[in-house]
């Protein structure tokens, strides 16, 4: 821009100008999910929260496998091969309608797809990429137990061989998609150390009863997986990894996408809050003029879109193969903790009617609750950037 030229107006939606760093094809995929979203999931979701309960979820997998979004980054098999800037807006946009939307997208493509992709054999990629990439096959995703989140090394699960078999027993816990899945990648102890498992979930001794009960991701599948001496062929183990690190690279994978999906439920709370201070009126005017809405504003405004701008740069990174674990910790424990601070204080502005399914906010709220836990807590995550900062483990 010439000094001469005049400054493009002033967009709240986009105060600090990031579509500029989109190209055309970052934003016809961005507007193509958002589209999505809005006709297929926004007029529903309310309804299927308060019901607890995500009663087309096989539609809207294979309706995502249509628009590419299943797997979206990874290459071959029928998957998109979309840049992680691309995959980040699709986050965003699709947790701007629900976070239990953008986890469906997530445990199908970032974990169980890109296990499977990055780990898996040949024969295994052909097996199950392209039916997962349609949105035909649902996979999950087996890491968490009953006794070991945070501390995956201390799992339980175990594996034995039998001959040329192997047999798995134990349980995993809070596993998204696990009910419906016809998939799941299982991690497991086994006596040359933690391998991964593509478990076909008719197996016999594999069940995977559903959790209910929740307060937060009410509108998502949710479930234990039980292994009860599942026996598989020899080629069902992975055989590119060997002990955590491959659980872990695909934990990061997935961590990445919630650093964008945080914002779309931050984006949809600071929406909802600025339109209604700009028409609930009080003491005679729209509560939108008075200094304490504006300063709450703001704030929100501006954690919001540095979020952003951070989602892209980690996003550049990636794309240039030069992003760490810690940057993504980094952007994970930032961006749901402020987002989990704007629905808040979204909350506030829109009073008592903040509380009502009529408004998405307190639906963002609650479900940024279990993000916040999931994929690394807050504390792991600032103990990843404290090693990195001092060079000094406190794990333990």
């Amino acid at each position: 821009m010439s000094a001469s030229a005049k400054p493009a107006r002033f967009d709240a939606a986009d105060p600090l100008g990031l579509d500029d760093l989109l190209d055309p094809e970052d934003l016809a995929i961005r507007d193509t999910v958002r589209d999505w979203a809005a006709d297929r999931v926004l007029p529903h979701i309310a309804d299927w929260y308060e019901r607890g309960e995500l009663p087309e979820i096989r539609e809207l997998t294979r309706e995502l496998g249509a628009l590419g979004a299943l797997g979206m980054p990874l290459t071959g098999y029928g998957c998109a091969g979309a840049t992680p800037v691309q995959y980040g807006l699709a986050c965003l946009e699709l947790e701007a309608v629900d976070s239990g939307i953008r986890s469906l997208v997530s445990v199908q493509g970032s974990l169980a797809m890109y296990a499977i992709h990055r780990y898996g054999s040949e024969e295994q990629r052909l097996r199950w990429l392209p039916g997962m990439a349609a949105g035909e096959i649902i996979g999950c995703f087996g890491l968490t137990e009953p006794d070991h989140g945070s501390d995956p090394a201390g799992m339980r699960t175990h594996a034995r061989r039998d001959g040329s078999d192997w047999v798995l027993t134990g349980r995993k816990m809070w596993i998204t998609n696990g009910s419906v899945a016809q998939v799941a990648v299982v991690w497991a102890q086994t006596d040359d150390g933690i391998r991964g498992f593509a478990v076909p979930t008719d197996a016999p001794g594999f069940s995977a009863p559903e959790i209910k009960h929740k307060w937060s991701l009410r509108a998502s599948v949710t479930s234990e997986l039980v292994l009860d001496g599942v026996r598989l062929p020899a080629d069902a183990v992975l055989p590119g990894v060997t002990g955590l690190r491959g659980p872990l690279s695909c934990l990061n994978h997935a961590r990445y996408g919630i650093v964008w999906g945080a914002m779309g439920a931050a984006r949809a709370s600071f929406t909802s809050a600025l339109e209604y201070a700009r028409t609930r009126e009080q003491f005679g005017r729209p509560i939108g003029g008075f200094q304490l809405t504006q300063a709450k504003l703001a704030d929100m405004a501006v954690e919001l879109h540095k979020g952003i701008l951070l989602a892209h740069h980690l996003g550049r990174r990636m794309a240039a193969g030069g992003l760490r674990p810690e940057q993504v910790s980094f952007g994970k424990l930032n961006n749901v903790r402020e987002a989990i601070e704007i629905c808040r204080t979204a909350r506030t502005i829109l009073g008592a009617n903040g509380i009502s399914l009529e408004y998405p906010v307190m639906r963002h709220a609650t479900n940024l609750e279990s993000v916040l836990t999931y994929e690394g807590t807050v504390e792991m995550h600032q103990l990843v950037l404290g090693k990195a900062l001092t060079g000094l483990d406190a794990f333990r």
